[in-house]
């Protein structure tokens, strides 16, 4: 039987993995919903998109870096080494460094809480190509129309 610190890490990254998926798919919807509405310029378009995408990412970064923080919180979850005590900020940074995949080294993770770290990567990696693609498919529909 897997100790609670894991069975409690896999339910936290299940709910951080379902908000994070939701999150985006309804912001994707809601941007396709809006984009042509707008009485903009394409190339203003194209610049709004890219900003609504960004805001995404950086929500569901924080999202996964609030889990962590609340992980870390509790006994026997682990820590980040390099980021002794870790602020809510140094849980921010090491989600972005795991969602991008960049993985800068200098923080990493020990204990339960390193199971959730691979499963960002893999969500982040496929969020991030979900973007753009969606960005794609976007600008395909309207490159050439003139506005």
């Amino acid at each position: 039987m897997l100790p609670l610190a894991y069975l409690t890490t896999g339910l936290v990254t299940a709910i951080a993995v379902v908000a994070v998926v939701m999150l985006h798919y309804e912001g994707l919807r809601m941007l396709s919903a809006t984009l042509p509405k707008l009485r903009v310029l394409h190339h203003r378009r194209v610049v709004i998109m890219i900003f609504w995408l960004l805001a995404l990412h950086v929500i569901e970064v924080w999202l996964f870096g609030s889990a962590y923080y609340f992980l870390l919180r509790l006994d026997d979850f682990g820590e980040l080494v390099g980021a002794p005590g870790a602020s809510l900020f140094d849980c921010i940074y090491f989600s972005a460094t795991v969602y991008t995949t960049v993985g800068f080294g200098d923080v990493y993770p020990v204990g339960a809480i390193r199971t959730m770290t691979g499963t960002e990567g893999i969500v982040g990696l496929t969020m991030i190509t979900w973007s753009a693609s969606y960005t794609f498919v976007e600008m395909l529909k309207t490159w050439d129309d003139g506005v």
